[in-house]
């Protein structure tokens, strides 16, 4: 499981604009923007850290053309310096998306989603910057950190544009 999440937003009508945009490729220069929001969390980092993007199955990047937790990860590499590790996780299965899906049925969904590309070298003792565009149910972001914490990762941070928050949450 991961460390925690930082977000720049909470994810609502306005937010999940942003977001769609960049997904479904009409603006992908809002990568830049959400990477100068997420600058901010960057310095709770170690200085080993590394920036690792939830990754797409090759379907869907082939369909789509880009990834764009790859692009948020570039522009938060290059603002800040911290290297990037494109490959560290594979999306092996495709899945269907997510959106409309409860908690329990999207873990179900990429429980075995995911393969570790990386070797202990690369990942061990490092803080991970997790990257993705909304975090929603967590499914995602624990099946990729479950994964990096067995390659040795020391800590597994989730940065994101926007957070989905439930109202049980705010209670």
């Amino acid at each position: 499981m991961h460390d925690g999440v930082r977000a720049v937003v909470r994810y609502d009508d306005k937010s999940s604009l942003i977001a769609m945009r960049l997904k479904y490729g009409t603006r992908l220069g809002l990568a830049r923007l959400i990477a100068e929001h997420l600058q901010k969390f960057v310095e709770e980092c170690s200085a080993n850290a590394i920036i690792v993007p939830v990754p797409l199955h090759r379907t869907r990047l082939w369909r789509r053309g880009f990834n764009q937790s790859v692009l948020i990860g570039r522009e938060l590499a290059r603002n800040t310096g911290i290297g990037m590790n494109y490959n560290a996780i594979v999306r092996q299965q495709a899945t269907p998306p997510l959106r409309g899906l409860s908690g329990k049925e999207r873990c179900r969904t990429v429980d075995a989603a995911f393969a570790l590309r990386s070797n202990e070298a690369e990942i061990g003792g490092k803080s991970v910057l997790l990257v993705d565009d909304v975090y929603t149910s967590g499914s995602t972001s624990n099946a990729c950190a479950r994964l990096l914490k067995k390659a040795g990762a020391e800590r597994v941070l989730v940065f994101c544009w926007a957070r989905v928050i439930n109202d049980f949450e705010n209670g």
